[in-house]
């Protein structure tokens, strides 16, 4: 039997960089729905006119994991195309919700990604917020990595904005010309912000990108956290240890 204290010397480690959705809140599921409902209308009503003979059958959760979780939004919407035979021209971040771009289909489901979480609200997993009170009892500074735009607003939602010194969202890679996950440049401005090197710093994340852009960066420790992507793949891609629920990482919790 493991404890927290057998997976991670959390006394090691200078900082520990989180992930948001999936991570700390179960918001991935509130994106995975907005994914599935812009997707699967666009596949319904628009690209039968636009890509007649590109594969056409319905989005489903196997396209979420391997072509837009952990991703930037533009990103995700161009590689789910990509995989399908189908290109759209790129348009600006400004385009509305109603254009047939890539960014187009970004805003459009942003927007159903805020509808949702303004209506519904947002709670942290209980696993995460007793990880959360184990490193702040150790004083350890904390940052969200999230290729999310809307970070802030899901950390205000879910009562967790003070826990976390700094947040490197969607928003602040884009001002800052930082490539998105997999690369790693958004947790190594994140744990350049906290004071932190790489290797003295964890990052915690759901997604095979963000695991993939953990390793890719020579951090201490990248641990995966399995919400359906699998442990093995999780390990594929570069996780250091592999858990279900970040409760297991508590000393004095088994595994």
């Amino acid at each position: 039997m493991q404890t927290g204290a057998d997976l991670v010397d959390w006394t090691a480690y200078r900082a520990a960089l989180f992930d948001l959705d999936g991570v700390v809140t179960p918001t991935a599921e509130v994106h995975m729905r907005a994914w599935a409902e812009m997707f699967n209308a666009f596949l319904t009503h628009d690209a039968p006119v636009l890509a007649p003979t590109a594969d056409l059958t319905p989005y489903t959760d196997a396209d979420y994991f391997a072509h837009v979780d952990g991703k930037p939004r533009y990103d995700g919407v161009r590689d789910f195309l990509a995989s399908r035979g189908i290109v759209l021209p790129e348009g600006s971040s400004d385009d509305p919700a109603e254009e047939t771009t890539v960014r187009g289909l970004g805003n459009r489901k942003n927007e159903a990604f805020n509808a949702v979480l303004e209506r519904d609200g947002v709670t942290a997993f209980p696993g995460s917020v007793l990880l959360l009170d184990h490193l702040r009892s150790l004083g350890m500074p904390l940052a969200v990595v999230s290729s999310s735009a809307n970070a802030p607003a899901v950390l205000r939602a879910a009562g967790l904005a003070d826990r976390f010194a700094t947040v490197v969202d969607g928003r602040v890679a884009g001002e800052l010309g930082l490539p998105g996950k997999p690369a790693p440049d958004t947790f190594t401005h994140a744990a350049q912000a906290l004071g932190a090197s790489a290797p003295k710093s964890v990052v915690l994340e759901d997604a095979v990108s963000g695991v993939r852009a953990g390793a890719a960066g020579g951090f201490g420790l990248v641990i995966g956290v399995d919400r359906g992507a699998g442990v093995e793949v999780l390990r594929e891609a570069g996780a250091g240890v592999v858990v279900a629920d970040l409760a297991e990482l508590v000393p004095g919790r088994s595994s």
